[in-house]
Formats: C-alpha cells, structure tokens, sequence
C-alpha cells in the first residue's frame, strides 16, 4: 500500500464516520433521555433516503402516506394515555401534533411532488416528512412504557425495527434507489479526488454537530433534555416534562437519521431495508464510545469508519465481520474492568 491509496482509504473513512457519527450521536441522545436503544433509527436513514430519491424524480414518496398513518394512530394513542386527564389546551395541542401537521405535510408534498421540486426543496420536504415520525412512534410504543425496565424497551424498539422494515417494503418497494448530488463538482488534492457530496457530507456534520452543543450548552430546553439524561426522577420533580423531552429527543433523532440517508443516498443504491447495517454502524460507534459520551461516540464514529474503508481494501469479504466484531473487546473490557452489576431496575 502507497501514500496515495492510504489517502484515499483514510478519505473514504473520513466521510463514512461522519455519517456514523451523527448516528452515533442521535442514539446516544435517545438512550440518554430515555433509555431506549434505538434500534429503528436505521429505517429513518432509508426512509430519508427513499423519500428525496423519489422527490427528486417528481413522483409522490410512500412515506407520506406512512406518516398520515402514524398521525392517526398517534392521536388515538394520546387519547387514550390521557383519558381522564386531558383539558382543551392539551387535546388542541395533541390535534395540533399528530393531524393538522401531517395534514400541512402532506397537502404540500401533493402540490409540490409533481413539480419535481429542486434539490434542496426536495430535501428540506423529506425531512419535514420524516422527522414527524419519530416523536409519533415514540408516542404510540415508547411513552407508554417510559417506566418499563431497559430489557422490555429493547424488545419494543426491536419489534418496531421489524414493523417498520416490513412497512418499508409496502410503501416503497424493493427496488433500489439513487438520487443526484447537491453537488458535481470534483476537487483535486494531489491524489486525492474530493466530490462536491463528500464535502457536503462533511460540512454538514460539522455544523450539525456544532448546532447540537449549541443547543445543549445554551439553550432552556437543551439544558432540560440533560437535565433529564442525568436523572429523570430528579428532572420530573422540579417540573420538567419527561415526556415532552422524550418526544424532543426522538425529533431529533428522526431529522438526524433523515437527514443522513439524504447525504449518503447520492453515493449508493438503497433499498428499503439498507438503513439497518448502516444503524447498526452508528450503534457499534455509540457502544464503543460508552453510549453515554457525545466526544467518545464520534471519535468511535471515525474509528469504524475508517476501520471499514482499511477492511474493504484488504479483506473486502469480511469488511462488516471486521467492523462489527471490534465491539466484542470493547464489551470484554469494559466487563473485565467494571465486574458483575446488578439490576436496580
């Protein structure tokens, strides 16, 4: 191996870990507030994916169709969570979340779909399609077990993970799809050769990640979203609502994993289960980096990522078997150095 092929592997990697990262980072959030594994955040980067490959062609995605569902059932489910309790702010609020907004959604996409709207019209519109899908399904499966032990959330996000694959294959097929980049251009650097994506890619997750300190260091409802991380009983008795942080934090693991199919679906063919392995990438970053440390899941991040462009180079056969077993010294280690804990829950 050259200078100029490690260059370009180091490259591959660099761009790769960087989508892994804002994955990583977006499960870590979840886990944090709380205390799901999220495990369908692979069918948010698919869904993201799908949804402006098919803008960008003028055609009308079957995600909204998904999310007009989801609407429905999201309603029902907070009616049915807050019977009893509910006054008109709250049942104007809920109306206001879970069918004016799809509705607003979905009436937009209709008129603008056909028109084969440009390409960052059709991305700004699959994230205003996917993102609402997360806080609904939070609300229909997750909130009504926001007590439950980690193992039974673990078992929910596994069957949601299954549900919304098989969803996935209804509403959008099983053909593969690729969309243009935002943009053609190919910058040179000695040997290596940058496209316009991959520059996207980068900037974007910069200023994402940027963006996301921000918001936890200065903004009331960063600083409640950690607050909540930290302790929820705690965060619940001086009156933050733990509910309303959960549903934050799946919005913005929605619009995350959303926004990183949109970024990656330019540079390979998805399908509508392709979102799983790359999840599953983003996770193995958030386990090696503790799955409670933001610093430590994008560093992990960088690590797969270029883990994963070396194996492909040299043992391309077992490029994933390479990148999903480095989790099992990590675990090893972790398990050695901690010992046996018992389950407070």
């Amino acid at each position: 191996m050259d200078a100029s092929i490690l260059l370009i592997l180091a490259q591959d990697g660099i761009v790769n870990g960087a989508i892994y990262a804002l994955l990583a980072l977006s499960l870590v959030l979840v886990f944090a507030v709380t205390r799901v594994i999220y495990v369908a955040q692979g069918e948010f980067v698919a869904f993201g994916a799908l949804t402006y490959a098919a803008l960008t062609e003028g055609q009308t995605p079957g995600a909204l169709w998904l999310l007009g569902g989801l609407g429905l059932a999201g309603l029902a489910a907070g009616l049915w969570q807050g019977r009893g309790d509910h006054t008109r702010a709250s049942i104007l609020r809920l109306l206001a979340e879970t069918i004016l907004l799809p509705a607003a959604i979905i009436a937009a996409t209709l008129i603008l779909a056909p028109l084969k709207p440009g390409l960052i019209t059709a991305a700004l519109l699959s994230l205003a399609i996917i993102t609402p899908m997360s806080p609904l399904l939070y609300r229909i499966a997750f909130q009504p077990l926001a007590d439950a032990p980690v193992l039974v959330l673990l078992i929910t996000a596994v069957g949601l993970h299954l549900a919304l694959t098989g969803l996935g294959l209804v509403f959008f097929g099983p053909e593969g799809y690729r969309a243009p980049p935002f943009s053609d251009a190919m910058i040179t650097a000695g040997p290596l050769l940058l496209p316009g994506q991959a520059i996207w890619i980068i900037a974007i997750a910069l200023a994402l990640m940027l963006a996301l300190y921000a918001f936890f260091e200065a903004t009331l409802t960063g600083k409640a979203l950690r607050a909540t991380a930290v302790n929820r009983l705690g965060a619940r008795l001086v009156g933050i609502p733990t509910e309303q942080a959960g549903l934050i934090a799946f919005a913005l693991a929605g619009f995350i994993g959303a926004l990183s199919g949109i970024l990656i679906v330019p540079l390979t063919t998805l399908t509508y289960d392709s979102g799983f392995t790359i999840g599953l990438r983003g996770f193995t970053a958030a386990i090696i980096g503790g799955l409670g440390s933001y610093p430590g899941a994008v560093l992990a991040a960088l690590l797969v990522g270029l883990t994963e462009s070396f194996a492909s180079f040299w043992a391309s056969a077992f490029k994933e078997v390479i990148v999903f077993t480095a989790i099992i010294p990590v675990l090893l280690w972790r398990s050695l150095r901690h010992g046996p804990t018992e389950d407070d829950e």
